[in-house]
């Protein structure tokens, strides 16, 4: 692949979304690969990304042999992050910051890092930022450039919280939140840059973390919301559900989702008796319903399916981004319900995650029973 470098940005989210899902496979069993460079990750024929050498590896449940073994930095130079270049290696994100080094390799064809061969010289990223990428390639589309740049954050808590979330983005260019990152084209300031350095001669080391516990504090979270008339009490419900995990899970993505059932055998109309588009009617309630949720514009995003099998196009979105927590309303009971099965019980019945049903008890009261 790098020698077909710089690649066109679909093909580098595409492959960037495979790794990430990896490396989020990876976390899940409480290893750090600590070494993710293009020689370690094989492409499969069917499109999927596996991770090799596992050498400088580390669980998080079992002693750091490596770090007891060698003092200072141990990685590839260009690959490595600031972190890791101060002996820390408890950081998951640590995998993040390598990704994103692959990401820029891929769009712009060079290293945001050089070729850097001592310690001495891989410290400079702790205070010097990369030219961003559209410095090197003009074809780099802002969404792109967000992501990678956000990758390469020095301090980790400004990077994605998890791979996951990461490759949410990469499969999902359209929804990804710009900042200041995405217009660019020149690096920090000498000023900003000094105070980096000082920063990093002087901040003690950081407290060991546990992989687990960065993981759990940045879950994604479905919310599949009913947004049909007679179930505004319950989406309401829905609402404070929501709003109470992002409490406890600051850290945590939320994908709005609901879905447009379609007919198994006629023809859908494109616009309802008032002359209005569905599809984009319903994705405007849905952003309407959210405005209640304390989250940050780039941690939420909202999607439309449009399926004539609800449940099963909730549990297929679910497996394919890895979402990890789901929160479904389900209405009350009715003999067609009991006959037929509803959407919430095949949904706690098949997806691959935590599922929270929210229901309304008597004099609008409700509880949630995952």
């Amino acid at each position: 692949m790098l020698e077909k470098t710089p690649l066109p940005p679909d093909e580098v989210a595409a492959i960037g979304a495979k790794i990430a899902f990896a490396l989020h496979d990876v976390h899940r069993q409480h290893v750090i690969h600590l070494d993710i460079k293009p020689s370690n990750v094989i492409l499969r024929d069917d499109g999927d990304a596996v991770l090799i050498d596992f050498g400088l590896s580390r669980h998080d449940q079992l002693p750091d042999l490596i770090a007891e073994e060698f003092e200072g930095a141990v990685g590839t130079g260009p690959y490595i992050a600031p972190e890791q270049v101060l002996g820390d290696r408890s950081d998951p994100r640590s995998d993040i910051f390598s990704l994103g080094v692959i990401l820029y390799f891929l769009a712009t064809g060079e290293r945001p890092f050089g070729e850097p061969l001592r310690e001495a010289e891989w410290r400079r990223r702790l205070w010097r930022d990369p030219q961003p990428p559209r410095w090197r390639n003009r074809k780099v589309p802002p969404w792109l450039q967000e992501i990678i740049l956000r990758c390469l954050e020095i301090d980790p808590a400004d990077r994605y919280a998890s791979a996951a979330q990461l490759a949410f983005d990469l499969q999902h260019p359209a929804e990804v939140s710009l900042t200041q990152r995405a217009e660019r084209r020149t690096r920090d300031g000498w000023g900003t840059v000094a105070t980096r350095w000082f920063r990093a001669r002087t901040t003690p080391p950081r407290r060991r973390k546990s992989v687990a516990g960065q993981l759990s504090r940045a879950p994604i979270i479905m919310a599949a919301v009913d947004l049909s008339p007679q179930a505004e009490p319950l989406a309401d419900a829905l609402a404070i559900a929501v709003g109470r995990l992002l409490v406890t899970e600051p850290d945590a993505r939320v994908t709005c989702v609901n879905v447009l059932k379609m007919g198994r055998l006629a023809l859908d109309p494109l616009e309802d008796a008032e002359g209005r588009n569905p599809h984009l009617q319903r994705l405007i309630e849905l952003k309407h319903w959210a405005r209640r949720l304390a989250v940050a514009s780039d941690r939420i995003t909202y999607h439309v399916f449009e399926s004539t099998d609800p449940a099963g196009a909730i549990i297929e979105y679910a497996r394919n981004i890895q979402v990890d927590h789901i929160v479904i309303g389900a209405r009350g009971s009715s003999t067609l319900r009991r006959y037929l099965g509803s959407v919430s019980a095949q949904v706690v019945a098949e997806a691959p995650c935590t599922v929270t049903v929210v229901r309304l008890l008597h004099q609008g009261h409700q509880f949630a029973a995952a």
